[in-house]
């Protein structure tokens, strides 16, 4: 995603490799045109953070906390708490990042995974309430991109959705009519582990998280957010600003047919990795 916009070009060497063995259905890597990178998940890794998670999706890795207070719900929303994502790509995780405030590149994965997170339902922010339109839990959380080998999508939706259903964080009762800040720990009201899976065109193929060459060369990228049911919750399109084509009807449909297959593979992969119990 980052490296492509920021005119990052593989050698042609590397190029032409990369399209002769698409056109045969392989990749550099190795990997089939439907496989995902090693996946592994490391929970509860900072100490301050009511939860916390660090994905390596091959030498792509991203970490995440949370934190949890009280706050004013929205005006619109009183009667839901608030979850707030944000993220930032460290200077080191990138020869193309840069210091400074998060650009437009980290301002977009922090919103397409939090549209993700949030239409899947996985937290009931309706439990989230103390006192309606005066008193909510708000769930903030950040994500640090550490090191960036393509499909950042995927990494930080595996890294937020793990730090939030590993959240413990202290309960608030109301005394006086004032919030009281308890010494018991209750967890986040989790509902469903959604699963992000991202799929990226170049030329005439198609494959499932694409690595950081693939994404220079992709023209179009599309990102999936199943819940737990297999129910598709969010899709975000995107792609090389070099291309303004995307996806025909045909090729959206079979690739939903198959990043929900995936996202079942995926979702496992995740729910044992963090100890979460297999949904009914």
């Amino acid at each position: 995603m980052m490296s492509s916009k920021r005119g990052y070009f593989i050698e042609n060497i590397k190029k032409e490799q990369l399209l002769e063995l698409l056109s045969k259905g392989k990749r550099l890597d190795g990997r089939e045109l439907t496989d995902y990178r090693p996946l592994k998940i490391e929970v509860d890794v900072i100490d301050k953070a009511e939860g916390s998670a660090k994905v390596s999706l091959g030498d792509t890795q991203v970490i995440a906390g949370v934190k949890i207070e009280l706050d004013e719900p929205f005006p619109d929303t009183p009667n839901r708490g608030l979850l707030i994502v944000n993220a930032e790509v460290l200077p080191l995780a990138s020869p193309y990042s840069e210091p400074g405030p998060p650009d437009e590149n980290a301002i977009e994965l922090a919103r397409v995974v939090d549209r993700g997170v949030r239409e899947s339902g996985m937290i009931d922010l309706g439990e989230l309430v103390l006192v309606p339109g005066k008193h909510v839990y708000a769930i903030f959380v950040d994500v640090n991109v550490l090191n960036i080998d393509g499909n950042l999508f995927d990494a930080t939706s595996y890294a937020i959705v793990s730090a939030l259903a590993r959240t413990k964080f202290n309960k608030y009762v109301i005394k006086n009519g004032e919030p009281v800040k308890t010494d018991e720990k209750i967890p986040l009201p989790i509902q469903t582990i959604p699963v992000s899976i991202t799929a990226a065109r170049i030329g005439d193929v198609i494959l499932l998280d694409p690595n950081l060459d693939e994404e220079t060369m992709m023209e179009a990228r599309l990102t999936f957010a199943f819940d737990g049911r297999g129910n598709l919750c969010a899709a975000q399109m995107g792609g090389s600003e070099s291309t303004s084509e995307g996806f025909t009807k045909e090729q959206v449909l079979k690739v939903v047919e198959t990043a929900k297959l995936k996202a079942e593979e995926i979702g496992g992969l995740i729910r044992r990795q963090i100890g979460y119990a297999e949904e009914g």
